[in-house]
């Protein structure tokens, strides 16, 4: 197999990315978003700066009405948007991991019964059989309800289990396109889960040099900050969706940019999060890849991002510091 370089690879995702979507919007027709993640995981927010990023640079538009989980309004929704698509925000949170946004997810569902909505790029995993069994009864039910998935496991699930429309498609982060790095000042940095989705407890003892860290710790404040400034910024046009949305935004660059400074730092990565691995790969940074706890990166890869050199499928620990090691001894070997 021949190896893509990253910006190829970022490219040809977007591109596929695309043709998936355009089907589902127009220049015309208004959009909302909804499920916006106003949470610490900066991959959350990597995946909404790129559905921005799709809409801008294919549409020049943005979404008409926005919402999180718990602002949103049906009835608002209607009166500031009475036709057009309703899109629901992607990443990795279809079935009973995290429930709150299948339930959120369900009820769109239910309050929109005649609207097309169209749910971003999702990985599917359940643990129970009866949540499936909800999950298929809500969208047996709508009959408009199309299903965009990351990877072909989740396909296969969805087909298997879903009467809706399916299809494969990238990660919405991918839209972003390159990011340019900032200096990096360690050999390795491991960045590791420690949440539901993590795989037993990561021990770096045997590695005192390697600083292990999440990207779920924020500044409170620094995140009040740039949504109070994106609001101003939102204040002559005197439309609260508006407001609503550029405060939304405002939160979502601020954490993107924190979590790029923070895997920056090394020149090489080992991870277990998958927009680790995404972001690695719009900034160009050689990453060692261990799975989550249900196979979602390994699952993801296959799919579309297992053909560049800059992203290695570490089979332990202790595999993925060593090949990181090398590669970050290898960045300091001047070129012939």
């Amino acid at each position: 197999m021949t190896l893509q370089s990253n910006r190829t690879l970022i490219t040809k995702l977007e591109s596929m990315v695309h043709d998936c979507l355009k089907d589902y919007i127009s220049h015309d027709e208004p959009l909302a978003i909804l499920d916006f993640p106003d949470i610490r995981n900066c991959g959350d927010s990597a995946i909404w700066l790129g559905e921005m990023a799709y809409l801008k640079k294919r549409y020049g538009k943005r979404p008409t009405y926005v919402s999180r989980i718990d602002d949103f309004s049906p009835e608002q929704l209607n009166r500031i948007m009475p036709s057009g698509p309703i899109f629901i925000h992607g990443g990795g949170n279809f079935g009973d991991i995290w429930d709150a946004h299948q339930d959120f997810r369900e009820r769109v569902l239910e309050c929109f019964p005649d609207r097309q909505i169209i749910q971003f790029p999702q990985s599917i995993h359940y643990k129970s059989r009866s949540r499936v069994e909800e999950s298929a009864r809500v969208i047996g039910r709508h009959k408009n309800f199309v299903l965009l998935v990351r990877d072909e496991e989740s396909k296969e699930f969805a087909l298997k289990h879903f009467d809706c429309e399916v299809r494969l498609c990238p990660d919405m982060a991918f839209c972003i396109g390159p990011i340019e790095p900032e200096v990096s000042e360690i050999p390795v940095l491991a960045m590791l889960r420690s949440d539901l989705e993590k795989v037993g407890n990561a021990d770096l003892s045997a590695y005192p040099d390697i600083p292990k860290e999440d990207w779920t710790t924020e500044s409170a404040r620094s995140v009040r900050l740039s949504k109070a400034l994106g609001a101003a910024t939102a204040l002559l046009a005197l439309k609260p969706a508006e407001i609503r949305l550029c405060k939304l935004d405002a939160a979502a660059h601020n954490r993107l940019r924190r979590g790029i400074r923070q895997i920056s730092r090394g020149r090489t990565i080992v991870t277990d999060r998958l927009h680790v691995h995404i972001c690695s790969l719009l900034l160009g940074r050689p990453h060692a890849v261990l799975d989550n706890n249900y196979g979602k990166i390994r699952r993801f890869m296959a799919a579309f991002s297992g053909g560049t050199d800059l992203a290695y499928k570490a089979t332990s620990l202790d595999d993925g510091i060593a090949w990181a090691r090398y590669k970050a001894d290898q960045s300091l070997v001047p070129a012939a």
